[in-house]
């Protein structure tokens, strides 16, 4: 029996595309005998495809196509990689020729952050949303850099308010700690999870919270939290709960 947490993530992972091609095809074929999971699916699609009525369209942050392409031009030196760069060169087109909505470019930013190959393991991403609602937050991380990244979906800027980046776990103690403050931008330092350890950012709690201009002034977040954990996007993805 799969757990109902559970469902909603993988019908989430299913949603957003990072399922590897085995296990999407498994899910497609549990759906049919799995009318709950049927159901978190259809309710993603629909949280997900409410975004292109929703959202204002956005132009690209400047450099990005750049960056885009960069990462292409290094996985066309590596022949084994062909097909990727391949389906890669078709996304940036299209969305060269179309205004995005918001529920792609989240599927965009995963493929983004995949372009670049680490040694061990694909990125993870954790998502970060308020019970049904569209999710706010993606936050993608590169356990073998500790790189992390961080992509607004919903989220809009706080005006005198920051948005600010946690994490938690019993061996950091009872508390949550700063990871950092995001800038006008969302962004946030990339190297900010560079002291911990790959094992404990798996297993982590993260949260963001809405806190006075420039960081919570206590040291622990001062309002309500979203939450996230995060979930591989490759082929270090979990097949047992299936």
């Amino acid at each position: 029996m799969i757990e109902r947490d559970d469902l909603d993530m993988l019908a989430a992972e299913f949603v957003l595309g990072t399922l590897p091609v085995e296990d999407r095809q498994r899910v497609q074929r549990l759906r049919t005998t799995h009318p709950e999971l049927d159901a978190q699916i259809l309710q993603w699609e629909s949280r997900l495809s409410a975004l292109n009525d929703e959202i204002e369209p956005v132009d690209p942050a400047p450099g990005l196509f750049a960056r885009i392409e960069r990462s292409i031009d290094q996985l066309e030196q590596a022949s084994s990689q062909h097909n990727e760069v391949v389906r890669l060169r078709q996304q940036v087109s299209r969305w060269r020729l179309s205004t995005a909505a918001t529920s792609i470019a989240a599927m965009l930013l995963i493929a983004v952050m995949m372009l670049e190959p680490t040694p061990t393991e694909s990125p993870y991403v954790a998502v970060f949303q308020h019970n049904d609602e569209q999710p706010a937050f993606l936050l993608t991380v590169d356990l073998a850099r500790k790189q992390l990244n961080i992509q607004p979906v919903t989220a809009r800027p706080a005006g005198n308010q920051s948005y600010q980046l946690w994490i938690k776990d019993d061996e950091l103690g009872p508390t949550p700690r700063s990871v950092g403050v995001l800038n006008e931008h969302f962004e946030v330092d990339p190297a900010a999870l560079t002291n911990y350890d790959a094992e404990l950012l798996r297993r982590a709690t993260f949260g963001i919270s809405l806190e006075p201009r420039g960081g919570s002034p206590t040291g622990q977040p001062t309002g309500p939290a979203l939450h996230g954990f995060l979930y591989p996007t490759g082929e270090g993805a979990d097949t047992n709960r299936l």
